[in-house]
């Protein structure tokens, strides 16, 4: 079975607020087995929204609408459910006395708008909100000739995952067929989104029950795969028969199987080598620090380091020759090398990394462009260093030389 996720709430359609309810519902439909085919934010127009429950309600099995169960004026989602439904709503007097009850408890005073919370879609079944005013409804129908499910949920995060939990998985658990997803992710770094593809779509065509997404973002590359079956084995039989395959064809590009960051993955290798990092980072300003150390237990193998953007600094920390910057500018091979052996030296490290380049937007040259990076690598077997163009503004460029500088120690600890 299928759904679709509709966010109610014209905040959502600002730059000010996003929908995050979505994300929880679709790991816990996921978990049902249930694949989410679509998700919709709608505004707080009665007209829009029963034009999106009832498309939603063409395409989907199950169709979950978060938010707009309050009492104010544009808080619509039940009007509109009955509408795309073609039933009438009724007010439930039991409700109106459990919010009148409440709100003595608590010694506020009820307007009489709360009043609208009470209304029930024909054929609902209430779902009780132990943390809220607004209850939830649960519609089993027939819309055409196909059997619905339709959910109306509240909009706070706190108390739609307590009705979701508590109320809608167990019914779901009792009518959805078994079915079990079994995902896995890969991640390669270094390798552009189109030169992936063309190597790993001739494999991933062949499954034709394996979902297959590519993602791509700033020298990252991550290839998810989603199976559904009866039995669970089944289903992490094939996508681990497909990630084994994809593995293969895209070798060592390929870094983490698991869903792991880059930054931990270099972590795992130079722990398990019993080694220890020095970082000497000019353009990118301190970034692979920061991606190192926002992994717990960082200090074990990472010693620090130093931001050198000066040419001062490059000398007076990193032990850079003040002649090789003379001779070869501070953005160059020879600096960067030198960058790599002199923290390396200096922090008493088992490696060390040189960044130097031009993140622009100014700065560049003819010969010298923006986006033009120096990354090198150290130990005792000898310095490698590589040379960078990357596209895109200051932010892309660092990030950039981040990932290259960290997938340079990856392979060298391989």
């Amino acid at each position: 079975m299928n759904a679709e996720i509709i966010a109610v709430g014209s905040e959502m359609l600002t730059p000010y607020r996003q929908d995050t309810n979505s994300l929880y519902i679709t790991e816990k439909l996921n978990g049902v087995g249930v694949s989410v085919d679509f998700k919709t934010i709608a505004g707080d127009r009665r007209k829009h929204l029963v034009n999106v429950v009832r498309h939603a309600l063409g395409r989907v099995d199950i169709v979950v609408i978060s938010g707009g169960l309050g009492p104010t004026e544009d808080d619509l989602t039940r009007e509109a459910a009955a509408d795309a439904l073609g039933v009438r709503l009724k007010r439930d007097p039991d409700i109106i006395a459990q919010l009148y009850k409440r709100a003595a408890v608590r010694r506020w005073t009820m307007t009489r708008n709360n009043e609208k919370q009470a209304d029930v879609i024909t054929g609902a079944t209430l779902l009780p909100n132990a943390l809220g005013t607004a209850p939830g409804q649960w519609i089993d129908t027939v819309f055409g000739t196909h059997r619905k499910l339709v959910m109306l949920l509240p909009g706070p995060p706190h108390e739609l995952k307590a009705m979701f939990e508590e109320q809608c998985l167990p019914r779901l658990s009792e009518i959805l067929p078994k079915r079990h997803i079994a995902t896995r992710v890969l991640k390669a770094a270094m390798i552009g989104e189109s030169a992936a593809d063309t190597k790993i779509a001739p494999i991933y065509t062949q499954y034709k029950d394996v979902e297959t997404t590519i993602l791509a973002h700033m020298g990252d590359i991550e290839v998810r795969l989603s199976c559904s079956k009866p039995i669970a084995d089944l289903a992490q039989a094939r996508v681990d028969e497909l990630a084994g395959k994809i593995e293969e064809e895209l070798e060592d590009f390929i870094y983490s199987s698991q869903g792991e960051t880059l930054e931990q993955i270099v972590l795992y290798y130079l722990e398990m080598r019993g080694a220890t990092l020095a970082v000497a980072e000019s353009c990118t300003g301190g970034m692979v620090a920061e991606r190192l150390t926002s992994v717990s237990g960082s200090s074990r193998s990472f010693t620090g380091g130093a931001v050198v953007y000066s040419n001062r600094l490059k000398v007076e920390l990193a032990g850079v020759d003040p002649r090789l910057i003379e001779q070869h500018g501070a953005v160059s091979r020879d600096v960067a090398v030198a960058l790599a052996e002199g923290i390396r030296e200096r922090c008493g490290a088992t490696i060390g990394l040189g960044i130097t380049g031009i993140a622009g937007p100014a700065g560049g040259s003819e010969e010298k462009p923006v986006g033009m990076v120096y990354v090198a690598v150290s130990d005792a077997d000898g310095t490698e260093a590589v040379e960078k163009r990357f596209p895109g503004d200051r932010r892309s460029i660092r990030f950039f030389a981040s990932q290259q500088a960290l997938d340079l120690v990856r392979r060298r600890l391989m």
